[in-house]
């Protein structure tokens, strides 16, 4: 749960693996300004991004004492060994030297 106390947040969930394989993950987004709240379903990749011309401020609160965290970038680009680029430019659509470059770069571990 994220609670706005000062600023101007866009925020934002994906849905994954639908259970009909006709129904495309959806996107679920919406503005927040101070006094709103705003609940992400558990497990689901979601965003915050400060979309005012000053800091923002927000309380979280997640449902676990531990909860954890997952990186993605840090996760998929960071991985060691490295993922094979011929699967990551095909899942992302990119180029491979699109690839070999997030690869290249310096991902560390937030643990």
């Amino acid at each position: 749960v994220l609670v706005v106390v000062e600023g101007t947040l866009y925020v934002g969930f994906v849905t994954s693996n639908p259970a009909d394989p006709n129904v495309k993950n959806k996107l679920f987004t919406k503005t927040l300004k101070p006094g709103d709240v705003f609940v992400f379903p558990e497990g689901l990749i979601h965003f915050q991004f400060n979309v005012g011309k000053n800091n923002a401020v927000v309380f979280a609160g997640l449902s676990s004492q531990n909860p954890g965290v997952i990186t993605i970038a840090n996760a998929v680009f960071g991985s060691d060994p490295p993922i094979n680029p011929d699967v990551l430019t095909k899942a992302f659509q990119v180029e491979a030297n699109v690839i070999k470059y997030l690869q290249g770069q310096f991902w560390w571990n937030i643990d």
